[in-house]
């Protein structure tokens, strides 16, 4: 098969990807931003791969959608998923917990905010991650033009959880707070409130989460689980269980595709 994958990056878990399908007899193009152009010429491929959640990757996902051309993970909620405020009511309909949020000007919230708001979390209403996520403990923590809209998440205190999922299998991880995805972490045996937090999502969503990873707090105080971020397809730096994560999840895409 013709295989396309769209990806920021040639390496890392593309690079495995690509040379999985190729030792498998299959032809991969990679599509960078140094080299995507959303054009019919993006149709001469079989499928593609959506590895990479940027905009950019998102419209050539969306535009091969309507083209029928079969595009994992489904763009429309990939795109869900990493814009913040999809994200948090796509959670919410799921029946899970996220985190209460805040949308406004610099000098509304200088207006609005009481010390009893903070702490929060500035995040960027585009993106999965760590990436441009701060923790706010007082309105002089900001710093911003007073037209820019900024988005905040009230901060929950407690033990935070980095939780892969690829079909059935399940990677539990303790992380320390803000940290991102590549940090080492320590494995654990699934909660059983986060396996029902799981299932819960996998269910909601159906095929459209073949794989993906899911944040977790639970609440110091209430002993609640929390999604604080949610990813359609991360690197799995720290996937430690002994299944391979590139020879499951592209065997999943192919027996996805195929059926």
């Amino acid at each position: 098969m013709k295989i396309g994958i769209l990806s920021k990056r040639t390496n890392m878990f593309t690079g495995k990807i690509t040379q999985f399908y190729e030792q498998s007899g299959h032809t991969v193009s990679v599509f960078t931003l140094e080299n995507l152009v959303i054009n019919e010429e993006l149709l001469k491929n079989d499928f593609y791969i959506l590895k990479s959640k940027g905009l950019f990757f998102l419209y050539a996902g969306f535009f091969l959608d309507e083209n029928n051309v079969k595009v994992l993970p489904d763009p429309y909620t990939s795109f869900m998923q990493k814009h913040r405020i999809h994200s948090h009511y796509l959670l919410r309909r799921t029946g899970l917990l996220t985190p209460d949020f805040y949308m406004a000007s610099l000098e509304t919230f200088r207006n609005q905010l009481v010390l009893s708001d903070f702490p929060l979390i500035i995040k960027p209403i585009m993106g999965s991650g760590n990436r441009g996520v701060k923790k706010i403990n007082s309105i002089d923590d900001l710093d911003s033009d007073n037209n820019e809209i900024l988005y905040m998440e009230k901060f929950i205190t407690g033990e935070h959880y980095n939780v892969y999922f690829i079909a059935d299998q399940i990677c539990t991880l303790v992380k320390p707070p803000l940290a991102n995805e590549h940090v080492e972490m320590e494995m654990i045996t699934t909660p059983n409130d986060i396996l029902r937090i799981i299932k819960k999502w996998r269910n909601y969503l159906g095929e459209k989460a073949l794989f993906g990873h899911l944040d977790i707090v639970r609440e110091e105080k209430t002993n609640s689980l929390f999604v604080v971020d949610l990813g359609s397809f991360p690197e799995f730096s720290n996937w430690k269980c002994e299944v391979s994560p590139v020879e499951k999840i592209c065997n999943l895409i192919l027996n996805h595709v195929v059926k």
